[in-house]
């Protein structure tokens, strides 16, 4: 039996981490965390809890009284956010979410917070993790790094076609001023801002289709792991 690994798929809004990685994790029978819906699980709680992201002692408040959790949903094969115990994979890509996840994502006790769990999720081994600061801060160790990339205008399409999937309206205008907002806060904030790792692999996937991309990151995961491909 080969030697199991992490995996950090880091890289900007919409450009298909969350699909590589569950992807990737469900061929190699990995598990699957989405870091960033964790972040936006404890935003949809904040929201929905008039809790004032700005005050301190609220967002130390909120932080205690939001449990993130994951749980394996068989059809999907991935598993899935819950927020105190409730399954909020769809309440989480609203916009009102959108909107304000990178705001949250700036305070220090929230990425903390979450990156305690990630680390601990991640312990044994045997996990791809998707985000901003996976390869960086929270799996700075890990043995294959994926930077992605894509071509804003993709980006913006694939946003659009994956809220409509959901049942999600938006205004590709809304979009795209969302996704170049989140990229300056992701790029500029001074807690954990994305950056490529040094030793991650940079992948533009603007013409590559899901299927492409994932045989090429499989590859290089074999390698990581000894195995021939």
């Amino acid at each position: 039996m080969h030697k199991k690994i992490i995996i950090a798929i880091d890289g900007f809004a919409s450009c298909g981490k969350s699909t590589l990685a569950k992807q990737l994790a469900a061929k190699l029978e990995y598990i699957y965390i989405d870091s960033g819906a964790m972040y936006r699980a404890v935003m949809l709680y904040f929201l929905e809890n008039n809790i004032d992201i700005n005050n301190q002692d609220s967002v130390q408040k909120g932080l205690r009284e939001a449990v993130i959790t994951f749980k394996f949903n068989p059809e999907t094969r991935t598993n899935e956010v819950c927020l105190n115990g409730k399954n909020v994979e769809k309440e989480i890509r609203e916009m009102r979410v959108s909107q304000r996840v990178s705001e949250l994502s700036k305070i220090k006790e929230v990425r903390l917070a979450m990156v305690r769990i990630q680390k601990a999720i991640g312990a044994n081994k045997g996990i791809v993790m998707d985000g901003r600061d996976i390869g960086t801060v929270v799996f700075p160790q890990a043995e294959l790094k994926i930077f992605l990339t894509a071509d804003f205008d993709e980006r913006v399409r694939r946003r659009f076609d994956d809220l409509l999937n959901r049942g999600i309206t938006a205004s590709r205008e809304e979009i795209a001023q969302n996704l170049q907002e989140r990229d300056v806060i992701d790029t500029t904030r001074k807690e954990s801002p994305l950056l490529k790792a040094d030793d991650a692999i940079e992948l533009n996937n603007t013409f590559l289709s899901p299927d492409e991309q994932l045989e090429m990151v499989y590859s290089l995961a074999m390698e990581k792991t000894g195995v021939q491909v």
